[in-house]
């Protein structure tokens, strides 16, 4: 914005506040004759600006916080969503069909279901009894939430784990890597969420104004935890096999732990919010990934958005092709 002072003929000056080309506004001010007096005038002008701007600033700022506030129930649903994506993987490779649409909110079906190849009757009853979790963990956010919980988004959950583990290996997979080929191909697979929930509902705790919703979420992000522990310890059972790719389950998990950390910007950052099965430097299993206080990693609804969208929070993508659903998203 231009301020110009200038002096009449008869001594006034006169103030225009113009932000380009012809002045908007036109304000008088006391006489100029003298510097003294001009000077003056310059103060009368200055504050006459601040108190336009101090009278628009209030607007704009409600505008601006009725855009940004987040309430429970966005950090509710962003929970949904991913819920959701858990949801409707663990349903498809333990039975073989989407989560029920009365569950799901008539949400669309995902890309890429189907059954996965158990041959390990442990593993298929413990997926089958996560999958009820997760389908349960569905359910009761869209109860809890009523008429405001969203519909479940369309999630992919067919190539985007080819894309996920290209990206963490950093070559073509062949042929693609799919989480429903073997016991072993689907604890990979579950591997890819689970810690992401943990850290996910950590971030989100402290920001819940509610205390029943966020022991709520409290108490899902604790059976996610329970999963993410089994999850890891049979990877760790498991982690000398060698797989079809060449390389052991082992360098695969770390991979895609690596990969998680790259996506979320902590790579970039130098920080650590992720840990593999292995820990090379002190050859040592992992069975936790905590930090220096053992207390679980947390990520921000960005660095969970970068995971999911395979590359950016801002351009949706990878599990979610057509972004979530919320205002969260």
């Amino acid at each position: 914005m231009k301020v110009i002072i200038v002096c009449g003929l008869l001594g006034l000056c006169s103030c225009f506040f113009a932000l380009e080309g012809p002045p908007m506004l036109y304000i008088q001010s006391p006489m100029c004759g003298t510097d003294a007096a001009r000077l003056t005038s310059q103060a009368v002008c200055i504050l006459a600006l601040l108190g336009l701007l101090a009278l628009s600033a209030p607007a704009a700022d409600a505008r601006q916080l009725k855009q940004t506030a987040i309430t429970d129930a966005d950090i509710l649903n962003f929970a949904l969503n991913l819920e959701c994506l858990e949801g409707q993987f663990y349903h498809c490779a333990v039975y073989g069909t989407p989560l029920p649409a009365s569950v799901t909110g008539n949400g669309p079906a995902p890309i890429g279901c189907q059954a996965a190849n158990f041959t390990n009757d442990d593993i298929y009853s413990l997926a089958m009894d996560v999958a009820n979790n997760e389908m349960a963990h569905v359910a009761y956010l869209r109860t809890a939430l009523g008429n405001a919980s969203v519909q479940c988004p369309q999630v992919n959950i067919g190539s985007a784990f080819a894309a996920a583990a290209n990206a963490a290996l950093n070559t073509t997979l062949s042929p693609a890597f799919t989480p429903y080929t073997n016991d072993l191909f689907f604890l990979h697979g579950a591997f890819i969420f689970e810690d992401v929930g943990v850290t996910a509902y950590k971030g989100a705790l402290t920001s819940f104004t509610n205390s029943n919703y966020m022991l709520a979420a409290a108490g899902i992000m604790a059976v996610e935890a329970y999963h993410a522990g089994y999850i890891r310890t049979a990877l760790i059972q498991n982690g000398d096999v060698v797989t079809p790719y060449g390389v052991n389950v082992t360098t695969i998990v770390n991979a895609i732990a690596m990969a998680r950390e790259t996506l979320d910007g902590s790579v970039a950052a130098h920080m650590v919010d992720d840990e593999g099965i292995y820990n090379s430097t002190t050859m040592d299993y992992i069975l936790t990934p905590v930090d220096s206080n053992a207390i679980a990693f947390s990520r921000t609804t960005t660095q969970v958005l970068d995971i999911v969208y395979l590359g950016s929070s801002t351009k949706p993508g990878g599990f979610f092709p057509n972004g979530l659903n919320g205002n969260i998203k």
